[in-house]
């Protein structure tokens, strides 16, 4: 299929062919009919991209800031990898459109395949001929309206959920600046709610346009005629509320707000302007000052957005969908009328050449609409103590085989870890052949068959694990998928490199096992790299053997997550330790040289602190404090090995000393910190062309994920938990 994106290091805009979504349960495949163009969203982000790299930090500073935190954590080199690695990927356009249903995933009963839907979102309603597009991000389309009007829907619901920010009155009186697509929207929604509409823009044809659909009057921000025209309207008091719908870097629209505005009047931010207050003016009319987000409660939720999870009518009353079905309701009953709003209608495969031509200001609209091909034409009691079985690993493979040079690997999943973290590595080793990419949307699979070489790109699983000619299959997904791919890998034969976690509960890791045993494929390799780096390999040598046992201190210094990670989903991918807590005890049980078995956890009340306190069969203990709540200009990771009368220090893969009779100190600063992926995807490789042994035993490799597993076993019951063998 063919779908619009840019390249945002070079400003590069395409048609580009890359496989079909797969339709995912909670969700539709929907074939677009047409799609809208954001003129004032979607052209700030193209001409955003046309920048060199300082216009880029200029605009946005808010990245800079994270680039320069990555820096401090992860050191120059491999920050400046992950952020080209982001410039240099085709980045979707497009966040509204209509479509009809193709296909109809599980779970999903109120639309069926032939239906007319609305669909939102600036990752499911793409200007592309198919989406793949989530319950809560579509609306069916009442009957008698145009595919074309109902292609409005989302920034539709954006201006709506503007004006409800603003709570109209009847017969109030409202200022609206910018009058580009979103401001001639909220102009219209306003005057079908009995309130009075002063529209301001310097554009005359703008102006007119607004007039014609019901506003009061009209005029440029520094015209007169608008001031007269808000003391008429308003007795001289002033706007009951003002609505920013423009853009740009002046901070005319705010001063404008406060000079109009009543006393204890409101002022809504919808667009994306400069917002430099003057103190004096809000303060002394005390102006209430309010935002609004996008298209309504839900947005930027992904329990909602992506898992369905409607909020109660009860308490929220207008949601992102209840929005999108309100406005196309309102278009369908003539309250709104978006057919005067549609500048020029470009079919599809002028997509390109029809973005340069608003970039360069040769075409001049409010709205731009693509039209899709192949469309029919429109008529117009009691507790016992915790345990955690560890289950047996029973298993008689068969003998390894080795393969020919070059070994062929498929990765699933193409995610920033796998396309900043593996792929360089081993795009550029001897021996190696990238066969296939698959990914469930298709633009991240054609950026990564593009930047790193794969023979092919699809969304289609099943055609990867049928494939006899692909040695080795690369896990690198959402942890909730982790276990059962990798199931069904080990079950077609593969050999299994999955990132951690390998489960996220005790029967997930059972099924992994009864795969193994099944197939009598025990070729599997979980993503614990830490083991693989080269200064704590140096320094666990400089230690020497332990005789005696051992205290171990593992301070992560994990940091607060942003909102709208999808690390937050617990209810779907674990909690935050689930997914990554095995790097940490499978680094202290490689130190250690033994496996787990008992776990204790306790965590402070009102935040996500752990302490895990990890015992090992000779009395060795690891304390693993897991917090989120220190300096992020701290380390991340420091760990302390005490033993023997000698000590190991290691800091955060930059520096590492051992005191005991003599004192070593690593050398010299590294480069950038190396946590190992390079060495375990070596060993990883090597093992699959040569048919040896995995790199960590398949008993390590369960112990980890059952004592990471215990965790949340042992925060449950408020005791430790045994580690107990299979019963």
């Amino acid at each position: 299929m063919k779908q619009v994106v840019q390249n945002y290091k070079s400003g590069e805009l395409a048609v580009l062919d890359v496989p079909v979504p797969g339709c995912k349960p909670g969700g539709v495949l929907v074939r677009s009919a047409y799609s809208l163009i954001s003129t004032g969203t979607e052209l700030m982000k193209v001409s955003e991209a046309g920048m060199s790299m300082l216009g880029k930090a200029r605009s946005r500073p808010d990245q800079v800031a994270k680039v320069m935190q990555s820096v401090a954590t992860n050191g120059v080199p491999a920050t400046y990898r992950k952020v080209m690695g982001k410039l240099d990927s085709y980045t979707p356009l497009g966040y509204s459109l209509c479509g009809i249903v193709e296909q109809v995933g599980a779970g999903v009963d109120d639309v069926k395949v032939g239906d007319l839907v609305a669909c939102a979102g600036n990752e499911h309603a793409l200007h592309a001929e198919l989406n793949w597009v989530p319950k809560n991000l579509y609306s069916p389309v009442p009957e008698g309206l145009a595919p074309r009007h109902a292609a409005f829907g989302t920034v539709g619901s954006i201006a709506l959920q503007g004006v409800r920010q603003g709570e109209p009155q009847l017969g109030e009186v409202a200022l609206v600046i910018g009058l580009g697509l979103i401001g001639q929207l909220v102009a219209q929604l306003l005057t079908a709610a009995g309130v009075r509409v002063v529209g301001v823009d310097p554009d005359p044809s703008r102006c007119e346009l607004a007039e014609s659909l019901g506003a009061a009057a009209t005029g440029d921000p520094a015209s007169a005629a608008v001031e007269a025209a808000v003391a008429e309207l308003t007795s001289g008091h002033g706007v009951d509320q003002v609505y920013l719908a423009a853009g740009g870097a002046s901070n005319q629209p705010v001063e404008l707000a406060a000079r109009l505005c009543r006393d204890r009047g409101r002022v809504i931010d919808i667009g994306k302007c400069r917002l430099d207050l003057p103190w004096n003016a809000y303060y002394e009319k005390e102006l209430d000052v309010r935002f609004s987000r996008s298209y309504g409660p839900g947005r930027y939720d992904p329990e909602y957005e992506l898992e369905g999870r409607d909020y109660p009518i009860g308490y929220v009353r207008w949601t992102e969908r209840r929005n999108l079905a309100c406005f196309l309701d309102l278009v369908a009953r003539g309250r709104v009328d978006v057919d005067p709003l549609v500048s020029h209608i470009a079919d599809f495969d002028d997509a390109v050449d029809t973005y340069q031509r608003l970039k360069d200001g040769e075409l001049k609209a409010v709205a731009v609409l693509f039209r899709y091909a192949d469309q029919e034409p429109e008529a117009e009691q009691e507790t016992p103590a915790p345990e955690v079985v560890v289950p047996a690993v029973t298993v008689r493979p068969g003998p390894a085989r080795a393969v020919s040079s070059p070994v062929r690997l498929a990765f699933v999943g193409a995610g920033n870890y796998a396309t900043s973290m593996l792929l360089p590595h081993l795009a550029r080793r001897d021996g190696v052949e990238l066969s296939t990419v698959v990914t469930t949307t298709a633009l991240s699979a054609a950026n990564a068959q593009r930047k790193f070489g794969f023979a092919e790109a699809t969304t289609d699983l099943d055609a990867v694990l049928g494939d006899k000619s692909i040695d080795a299959v690369f896990v690198v997904t959402r942890h909730s998928s982790h276990a059962e791919l990798t199931r069904q890998a080990l079950l077609a034969g593969k050999a299994v490199f999955v990132e951690k976690p390998l489960a996220l509960t005790e029967d997930e890791l059972a099924d992994v096992l009864a795969a193994v045993e099944e197939s009598g494929n025990d070729r599997l390799q979980v993503g614990f790299n830490r083991r693989f780096a080269p200064l704590l390999h140096e320094a666990k040598g400089r230690f020497g053997v332990r005789t005696g046992p051992a205290s171990l201190r593992y301070l992560v210094n994990a940091g607060r997550l942003q909102h709208g990670s999808w690390y937050l989903q617990q209810g779907t991918e674990g909690s935050r330790f689930a997914g990554e807590g095995g790097h940490f005890i499978d680094t202290a049980s490689w130190l250690l040289d033994s496996d787990p078995v008992s776990v204790y956890a306790t965590a402070p009340a009102g935040n996500e602190d752990l302490q895990v306190v990890v015992g090992y069969p000779d009395g060795s203990t690891a304390t693993i404090s897991y917090v989120t709540t220190g300096s992020p200009g701290y380390p991340k990771e420091t760990l302390d090995l005490v033993a023997d009368g000698k000590v190991l220090r290691f800091d955060d893969f930059v520096r590492a000393s051992v005191y005991g009779r003599k004192r070593w100190v690593s050398s010299r600063l590294p480069k950038a910190r190396d946590k190992g992926q390079n060495a375990e995807l070596a060993a990883f490789v090597k093992a699959v062309r040569t048919g040896g042994p995995m790199p960590v035993p398949l008993e390590s490799l369960v112990a980890t994920t059952a004592a990471t597993l215990a965790v949340q076993t042992g925060l449950a019951g408020g005791a430790p938990v045994t580690l107990a063998g299979p019963r």
